[in-house]
């Protein structure tokens, strides 16, 4: 593998970084032991695959039977990212993110590859125009690289390039076409805003107004949305535009969920920092062409984590709630346009890295997950018909897809 570093980069993030004040502190995944891989035979064809990881290990799943077709080791808890090219997904471990060669290309044998991008502490990954990013937060350095060089790098992982971070912190970075580069700034005392700069390092537009950022999605038009604690920030076309929360002084937006083809940005929303555990029941609409916010409330009895939430067809929001049910959204007008029952009704969690149920959408099908029975769905999003359901020997824990 061959890495760059851009370091004109890092000039144009030291003067925000100078203005962070206190905000949430930093989370990341946790740890275990080193990694095995046992994956086990496989005659598939190729085509969609999901990754399930459970406390130990991860499963290979056929995107449409739901047999398992690998089970490998891992640390205790991971996290699961799509890496972008159709195959492989990124898997968060105690050194960096770790290749999971799932086969949905190829229809092989999925295995936990020995490939790491080296990582301290490994957060977000976004995939977009072509490029995978992934942050470190214990350095806030991101890793930019190639989507379709990790499916054709065979043994070795594809050249790279290394934008150095300033300050640590629980951060995440954007790539757009031209290669503007937009990327969180923090410290360990909190996250306050964004900085962007060109593809020479020079500084476009920086914003110090948006505490506690965290999340980011790109529309349609590549508008990119951060969350804050009192609504969003919004980068367009050189410009950061601060949308604030109807609640003030907070009103949280922390994940953002977009499809590319449209200007609507669905986000989750909270407004009381006291309220216990994640369920949450209102969500944010962000229309980046109007350059507004509003916030709807959803109707009784459906509430959601940061996992609940996906895009699919017709750009619409499908909300996998704690009734059971998978609930469309439709972004433009804030109502429920339809309802699907896919599980039993279920409790949030006590802790967000515990396993609770989660949904991620390929196409018109949505994967969702069942922990408290050990099963997994595919639903059809434009029917609401359970396709396939398979019930596995652990609790599932994180998802994530490759489309193949």
């Amino acid at each position: 593998m061959q890495m760059h570093e851009r370091h004109m980069r890092r000039a144009g993030l030291v003067g925000l970084a100078l203005m962070t004040a206190a905000g949430l502190a930093a989370c990341s995944p946790g740890s275990g032991a080193a990694p095995t891989t046992e994956p086990a035979a496989s005659g598939a064809e190729a085509g969609p695959r999901l990754a399930v990881s459970y406390e130990g290990g991860i499963l290979v799943l056929d995107g449409t039977t739901l047999e398992t077709l690998a089970d490998v080791d891992s640390e205790e808890f991971t996290r699961l990212n799509a890496a972008g090219d159709g195959t492989h997904v990124l898997v968060t471990t105690s050194e960096g993110f770790q290749v999971l060669d799932t086969g949905a290309a190829s229809g092989g044998t999925p295995e936990l590859t020995d490939l790491v991008f080296e990582a301290d502490i490994a957060g977000h990954v976004v995939r977009h125009g072509g490029k995978t990013v992934l942050y470190a937060d214990g350095t806030s350095d991101t890793t930019i690289f190639e989507t379709a060089d990790l499916a054709s790098a065979g043994d070795a992982l594809p050249e790279t390039e290394t934008i150095p971070g300033v300050e640590a912190h629980h951060g995440v970075s954007v790539v757009l076409e031209d290669d503007t580069f937009l990327t969180t700034v923090g410290n360990a005392d909190g996250r306050t805003g964004i900085s962007v700069t060109d593809a020479s390092g020079s500084v476009v537009a920086t914003s110090a107004d948006c505490p506690g950022v965290h999340g980011e999605g790109t529309a349609k038009g590549e508008a990119v949305v951060f969350g804050c604690e009192d609504g969003a920030l919004l980068y367009q076309d050189g410009e950061i535009t601060k949308l604030a929360a109807p609640d003030q002084p907070y009103g949280r937006m922390g994940n953002a969920y977009v499809s590319e083809t449209s200007p609507l940005v669905v986000g989750d929303y909270k407004n009381d920092p006291d309220a216990e555990g994640y369920l949450l029941s209102q969500v944010a609409l962000i229309d980046t062409a109007a350059k507004t916010l509003e916030v709807v409330a959803l109707p009784e009895g459906v509430e959601y984590t940061f996992r609940d939430i996906a895009r699919g067809p017709g750009d619409l929001a499908y909300v996998l709630a704690s009734d059971g049910s998978i609930h469309v959204l439709d972004p433009a007008t804030g109502e429920i346009t339809a309802e699907y029952p896919v599980i039993a009704a279920w409790d949030g969690p006590v802790q967000w890295q515990d396993p609770h149920p989660a949904i991620v959408v390929a196409g018109d099908v949505a994967y969702v997950t069942e922990p408290a029975v050990d099963a997994v769905h595919a639903v059809d999003l434009t029917t609401g018909e359970v396709l396939a359901t398979t019930t596995l020997d652990v609790a599932p824990n994180e998802v994530a897809v490759a489309v193949g």
